[in-house]
């Protein structure tokens, strides 16, 4: 299994966990909140090759967490993957728009001047704010819209720009979900899950291990295999990742 977004190092038993993830996934890219938590958290989970740590910053915790922009933009070079990073414009969190704004604006600036990053990116309530900041820096590097919650309209902007998106379990659990991947490129489609916030039915949270969960759904919308839509799903992690060297 491959998760392209999730926050392993939240999980209650997340050391317990580690193992489990390194062996039963191909790949796990572990977003951070927050720079110090970037840096905590790469120290824990090193020596695992397939599990990844972005660095990122995450726009909800934007206000208490602004005197770590600095911090954030220097350790950018040190970093293979930046996220989760983006806007918020929810009721809870639009108020902060102008400083989640700034943070994101600097953070796509340092990825350019370093050559660009692959980058996992929040646009709940913001989507035409965060294409708007790529737009503005375009050799950030490649942005994949994480759990995306637009509009078509949006959403066909966003494959214009040349933006990738990583789908989970509980994104196609809801009828805007799916309709949403199945206008998505299906070369364009990553797999997630977002646990430990995005959960199940019953309330337990999604593992790293349970992506697959989604691909049945993908089959049925993109009218094709289950053999098929695994095999894109890994062509298209390999196209992302040309240069990551794993094992697993």
């Amino acid at each position: 299994m491959i998760d392209f977004h999730c926050h392993l190092d939240l999980y209650p038993n997340a050391l317990d966990l580690l193992p489990q993830v390194a062996r039963q996934n191909v790949f796990t890219l572990v977003v951070s909140t927050s720079p110090r938590a970037w840096l905590a958290t790469s120290r824990v989970f090193a020596g695992y090759p397939n599990i990844k740590v972005a660095l990122g910053l995450h726009p909800e915790i934007a206000v208490v967490k602004a005197s770590e922009q600095d911090l954030l933009v220097s350790l950018v070079g040190q970093a293979e993957f930046i996220g989760e990073i983006g806007l918020d414009g929810s009721p809870r969190f639009k108020q902060s728009m102008a400083l989640q704004r700034r943070i994101l604006d600097a953070v796509l600036a340092e990825c350019e001047r370093v050559g660009g990053r692959t980058m996992s990116l929040h646009s709940r309530g913001a989507v035409d704010q965060v294409l708007d900041a790529l737009e503005a820096q375009p050799k950030a590097g490649t942005p994949v819209l994480h759990w995306f919650s637009g509009t078509k309209k949006q959403l066909r902007r966003a494959v214009d720009q040349g933006a990738w998106f990583s789908v989970g379990p509980s994104m196609v659990a809801s009828e805007k979900g799916r309709q949403l991947v199945a206008e998505m490129p299906a070369t364009k489609v990553l797999l997630e899950t977002d646990g430990p916030f995005a959960t199940k039915a019953d309330g337990t949270p999604w593992f790293p291990w349970e992506t697959d969960r989604v691909t049945q759904t993908m089959c049925d919308l993109w009218g094709t295999s289950l053999d098929h839509v695994r095999a894109q799903l890994l062509s298209n992690f390999k196209a992302i990742t040309p240069t990551l060297s794993i094992s697993g």
